[in-house]
């Protein structure tokens, strides 16, 4: 059963769907869909459009470079069917499949921490822009924040002596 990729959104096509579009110099575009297939008629770049993968990747929503991807590249070297060799490759392709979920978890949560950071720098901004609206517990009631303050007072006093 031989797997192809959309030309456009890089998805999986399985044998049976999609459609085929054969240019007069005889090179074949395989769409997963007419979405694809309409968005190539238009000459739309898949790398601005936002959906497809390759955007994703140009983008870096996605990874782009990893030595896992050599695993997907098609060869076209026969082999002599030996049961071993098939029950091996199915325990790597289980394992490859592994290390990829693995590395994209990592990368998902490596690009999100940096989102963190840069939310957490703004709420400070923000806390530090309007301070005056933050109200002390101490605060609630004057006598209270009267006393607090006369004793701040005194202990720097007593401090600075």
């Amino acid at each position: 059963m031989r797997l192809v990729k959309c030309y456009f959104c890089s998805s999986t096509v399985y044998p049976g769907h999609g459609t085929m579009f054969v240019r007069n110099d005889c090179k074949e575009f395989r769409f997963c869909r007419a979405k694809c297939h309409k968005a190539f008629k238009h000459k739309r770049n898949p790398r601005k459009v936002r959906w497809t993968k390759a955007f994703r990747k140009s983008a870096g929503k996605e990874m782009a470079i990893d030595a896992v991807f050599d695993f997907e590249k098609r060869r076209h070297v026969p082999v002599k069917y030996d049961r071993n060799l098939v029950t091996n490759t199915v325990q790597a392709i289980k394992r490859i499949q592994e290390i990829r979920q693995k590395r994209e978890r990592q990368f998902i949560k490596k690009r999100l921490d940096a989102g963190k950071v840069k939310r957490v720098e703004a709420k400070k901004k923000l806390i530090e822009q309007s301070i005056g609206l933050i109200v002390s517990p101490m605060a609630r009631n004057k006598s209270q924040l009267v006393k607090a303050v006369t004793e701040k007072a005194n202990r720097m006093d007593t401090e600075d002596q």
